[in-house]
């Protein structure tokens, strides 16, 4: 089924067999059991796993290769566009050469988006826990640079919005989107700060909403997508299960949601397979599943004729699968 891909980090879509090429290349030893992919046990192993990632990526060959591999990877289960977080910055000042992540992951991008036919564009993600002084940078730049589409927060949710909201009105005045992460570890509260002073377009993760029926009356209202990551819920310990996952409840509210994998590389699983467990975690046929893609066609940053083609493409899909739309 074709699908566009809205929330995703660039940094945990790294092939494990790549990120041990990488690190030995550069002096970094990865851990066999990591490097397998078999061992994920919540947020202690997400920051050990995640420091790692960085910690082997120093090169512009490093990145130009992840990202040309993420197209790979994303076109092979049928991602037609995606727009990919990355931590631009963060990577620049590590490294003390601000653009250079940055250029060499959109070259990646471009050489990977050609051969394997898949449309990336990037989301600047700026950690909650970091300076104003970084998230400027961030916003820097965004603006200097087209096939960026997005800006927004990440990061533990405990640390407030508010120091940043000049960012992102000025981003907003830039000519960029907003996305931020909010209602996955906290609650109501970091949503409707996202809404307010964030100025979110969508809500990355958003899960939380539930917690105040008010709030799921305003993001309806609004019509904020979702941008909901089961599998990564699950293994974050935001849901007990993904029989027990909120996912249901969200559409049930009358909720945009739109399907994600977040951290596909450390929870093993893929967009396409990010839709197979809904389907069987909450029966859901051809048609929902079809539903699901389009909202998040809808959801995009996406130029319009990108957007008609995916929608085009899914009424093929379901046609062909006997549920002519």
């Amino acid at each position: 089924m074709p699908k566009a891909h809205l929330h995703v980090h660039l940094e945990s879509t790294v092939r494990w067999s790549t990120l041990r090429e990488i690190g030995k290349r550069n002096g970094v030893a990865v851990p066999e059991h990591l490097a397998a992919g078999h061992s994920f046990g919540g947020f202690a192993d997400f920051f050990v796993q995640n420091d790692l990632v960085r910690a082997c990526l120093q090169r512009p060959e490093d990145f130009r290769r992840i990202a040309y591999e993420y197209c790979e990877d994303e076109a092979a289960q049928g991602t037609q566009y995606a727009e990919v977080s990355f931590t631009a910055a963060g990577h620049g000042e590590r490294l003390g050469a601000l653009e250079m992540p940055l250029e060499a992951v959109l070259e990646g991008l471009e050489r990977g988006g050609a051969e394997f036919g898949i449309e990336c564009r990037l989301i600047l993600d700026h950690s909650r826990r970091r300076s104003v002084e970084r998230a400027w940078r961030t916003l820097d730049l965004g603006r200097r640079y087209e096939q960026v589409v997005a800006v927004g927060l990440a990061g533990d949710e405990a640390h407030p919005g508010d120091p940043f909201v000049a960012v992102f009105e000025a981003a907003g005045d830039a000519g960029l989107h907003v996305v931020h992460h909010a209602g996955e570890a906290e609650g109501a509260a970091s949503i409707r700060q996202a809404i307010t002073g964030g100025r979110t377009e969508r809500l990355g993760h958003g899960i939380r909403v539930l917690d105040d029926p008010d709030l799921v009356a305003e993001v309806r209202e609004r019509r904020l997508p979702l941008e909901v990551c089961p599998s990564s819920n699950v293994a974050l310990g935001f849901a007990p299960s993904l029989s027990e996952h909120p996912f249901q409840r969200l559409r049930a509210a009358g909720l945009t949601v739109t399907v994600n994998t977040d951290i596909p590389a450390m929870t093993g699983t893929s967009l396409a397979g990010e839709y197979a467990l809904i389907r069987e975690a909450f029966g859901y046929d051809d048609t929902v599943l079809a539903e699901l893609a389009r909202a998040g066609v809808a959801a995009s940053f996406a130029p319009s004729a990108t957007k008609a083609r995916l929608n085009a493409e899914i009424d093929g899909w379901l046609a062909h699968n006997g549920h002519p739309h």
